[in-house]
């Protein structure tokens, strides 16, 4: 591999870039399918690329991918078989710690013998370059990926709020009639639990990797700012005074990693403008920067940042938009507010939404399912949970899944609530 190829492997489109990588790699090590599990691809951390190894409609899945992890961790890459698209093949699994979250390639081979030490060297080092492009891109939050990023993420978030809802109604369904005391068959009813059991772990599991891979607890992204700052202030004289989240700020709170790099390279362009356009830590003609007092609240909506400096209040929202700060904020349907007061400095404010906004519903109850319709319309007529299990010939236990469910969809804390709902909303129990 030349400088070329590896060229053309970053100049293309981000959605491009596993295929053209796959392109690159396949003269020197055969594959027929290739995934990968990336942290500094938020809208879509898992992808895959061709034709998956095993039966037709049988993909390579997240799980599959994650369990080579702990495999290519120490050297950095990993051969061996491994189960794919549900059947046992040659893989090769690169990892690369060149970020701080690192970055997991898998290609699964067409042939049984271990890949040359020389073609492993240079794969490694394309995915190497590959990871610090895409990080960069993340970090650095330039507005058409991050527009892209929101609209992928609102549709991932639906598909698995949609595999939630349908995996676990069933299999909670499952769970409850082979609890049935009715049933003879012990051994059958206890093996059928543990599979039921077992899938809804895994369901669970997905979604914490899922979450794990596209979201950071906002006290840990405010910490990587600080660090960043600290390190581009160095030998300046101006001083850095920090605000991190505290537990009422939300620092505990998951932030969707658009988000995060958003309000991070927005912070960073916000103080550097401050800096550059009204000079610091040197005594001239005006009153200079020495102070810069950053700081983060995070609500259940939107993410708040606040640019605090004392210098002669002079910044203008140009010299901000110089910057693309407007533009890389409205990508994600934020927004920026500067005021500047002469003489006593200038506050900047970046408000951040958490997630895409909610689409209005001319009808609220579009939300609901065929059967949570029909739980709700006995929740209607003041029923309890077992009275709304005999009428529906479902168990009690199903019957608490659809009613955690109603309430979540329709945005109330409680049965009364939603009955209150349904009553205004014309939905009559049977």
């Amino acid at each position: 591999m030349d400088l070329t190829t590896a060229v053309d492997v970053i100049r293309v489109p981000l959605g491009e870039i596993l295929p053209r990588l796959s392109a690159a790699l396949v003269e020197a090590i055969p594959h027929g399918a290739v995934a990968e599990l990336s942290s500094n691809c938020p809208h879509s951390p898992f992808k895959t690329y061709v034709n998956p190894p095993g039966d037709p409609g049988a993909p390579i899945t997240t799980a599959e991918v994650a369990a080579l992890l702990p495999h290519a961790l120490g050297e950095g890459s990993w051969q061996g078989r491994a189960r794919m698209g549900g059947v046992e093949v040659p893989v090769l699994a690169l990892h690369s710690d060149v970020t701080a979250r690192g970055a997991l390639l898998v290609l699964v081979g067409t042939a049984e013998s271990p890949v040359p030490a020389e073609h492993l060297r240079t794969a490694r080092a394309l995915w190497d370059l590959v990871t610090a492009h895409r990080e960069r891109m993340a970090s650095e939050a330039v507005p058409g990926p991050l527009v892209q990023s929101r609209a992928a993420a609102a549709a991932r978030a639906a598909a698995i709020a949609e595999l939630v809802d349908a995996h676990g109604a069933t299999l909670t369904a499952l769970l409850g009639v082979l609890r049935s005391r009715d049933l003879d068959d012990p051994t059958a009813r206890a093996r059928a639990v543990d599979l039921a059991g077992a899938a809804l772990v895994e369901l669970r599991a997905g979604s914490d990797r899922d979450q794990a891979l596209v979201e950071e607890p906002a006290g840990d992204a405010f910490a990587r700012l600080a660090e960043s700052l600290r390190s581009a202030l160095r030998g300046l004289n101006v001083r850095l005074d920090l605000g991190p989240p505290g537990t009422e700020e939300g620092a505990d709170l998951r932030l969707p990693a658009d988000v995060a790099n958003a309000a991070r390279a927005t912070v960073r362009a916000v103080v550097h403008t401050m800096l550059d356009e009204q000079g610091h830590g040197q005594d001239g003609g005006r009153q200079p920067v020495r102070r810069v007092h950053v700081a983060w609240k995070v609500g259940a909506r939107e993410l708040r940042a606040t640019v605090r400096d004392d210098g002669p209040g002079v910044l203008s929202r140009t010299a901000l938009d110089a910057r693309r700060v407007g533009e890389r904020l409205a990508a994600l349907g934020g927004h920026v507010d500067v005021d500047a007061v002469p003489e006593w400095g200038t506050t900047v404010t970046a408000t951040v939404p958490l997630g895409p906004p909610q689409p209005a519903r001319a009808d609220p109850l579009e939300a609901l399912g065929a059967r949570e319709l029909e739980v709700l319309g006995h929740l209607a007529q003041g029923r309890r949970n077992r009275h709304i299990a005999q009428e529906l010939h479902i168990s009690e236990s199903t019957v608490k899944f659809h009613v955690a469910n109603i309430l979540d969809k329709l945005g109330v804390a409680s049965r009364g609530e939603a009955a209150a709902l349904a009553h205004a909303w014309g939905v009559n129990g049977s």
